[in-house]
């Protein structure tokens, strides 16, 4: 995932030619330049096209500081240093399979416009393009793995570098599951062993720690002073806030969130592994 801050920028386009009248440049992988419908997506998404060219004569009408500015699969998110019209997101679409000339498409929108657009679906909402089964890699020392029998869901036992159930496209990693029990998750958090896993885990677009129990177990493990297990786990958290750790109740509902959070992982990073995202990435043995 590729962050970036400095500043947002909306010039108006000098080319008489072009029927988008703005020029937008966003503070990320260099800077992105778009041409844009409109300065700003307040009543519907405003379509945009690719800038090969930022025009030296090009009259800058907005120059915004950036709070935050972060690619996320096919989309970015960008937060603006301002009171209102301050969040939205630029989603990169793909051209349809099935269509004759199909091309890229970019629309910039905010949480309001999105949903008119698409009532009752929050964005992005996306599935893996063209993705029939899912093939889930499962680490060749897992004991007692989860099955997920569902249709079109493939396992491959292999020795994984993190994790125990991963998604990858190529030899590059994806997402990666780790799971615990509950006995397991103490055991890691006294000994440290799960600050190395988290670390590890890091280093990949998407991860989670899932544990087979609840978060009141956890307060109430026995032979331990009370409380203490919690405080570790939150320390672990601020420490490597892009893993999280999901108590799930039972192994039942932690298989199912893991099957569901790969899939996730698919749709939502997929697009930027296939177009060539040359972001580290485990190799496949440890």
């Amino acid at each position: 995932m590729a962050e970036g801050r400095g500043t947002f920028i909306v010039a108006r386009n000098p080319d008489p030619e072009s029927t988008l009248p703005y020029l937008l440049r966003i503070p990320l992988e260099g800077g992105i330049g778009l041409k844009a419908k409109d300065r700003w997506p307040s009543t519907a998404r405003v379509y945009c096209h690719p800038l090969d060219v930022w025009p030296t004569d090009a009259r800058i009408e907005e120059e915004v500081p950036v709070r935050h500015c972060a690619r996320r699969g096919p989309a970015i998110d960008l937060t603006l240093e301002r009171a209102r019209n301050n969040r939205s997101q630029f989603i990169f679409t793909e051209p349809l399979a099935n269509r004759k000339n199909g091309r890229p498409m970019i629309f910039w929108q905010t949480a309001r416009t999105a949903r008119r657009a698409r009532p009752g679906q929050r964005a992005p909402m996306r599935r893996a393009s063209g993705m029939h089964t899912l093939s889930i890699d499962v680490d060749s020392r897992e004991r007692y793995a989860y099955r997920f029998a569902k249709p079109g869901v493939e396992l491959v036992r292999t020795a994984l570098p993190c994790g125990d159930y991963a998604i990858r496209t190529g030899e590059r990693l994806l997402a990666a599951v780790e799971r615990k029990t509950l006995e397991d998750l103490i055991k890691s958090l006294v000994d440290g062993s799960l600050a190395y896993a988290l670390a590890d885990l890091s280093s990949l677009p998407a991860a989670v720690v899932v544990v087979e129990a609840r978060y009141s177990q956890l307060l109430a493990a026995p032979r331990v002073q009370p409380g203490w297990l919690a405080e570790l786990t939150a320390r672990l958290q601020v420490r490597y806030p892009k893993v999280p750790i999901a108590f799930c109740d039972s192994r039942k509902l932690a298989e199912d969130f893991t099957l569901r959070f790969l899939a996730a992982a698919v749709a939502e990073y997929g697009h930027a592994a296939r177009a060539g995202d040359s972001s580290p990435v485990p190799s496949l043995s440890r």
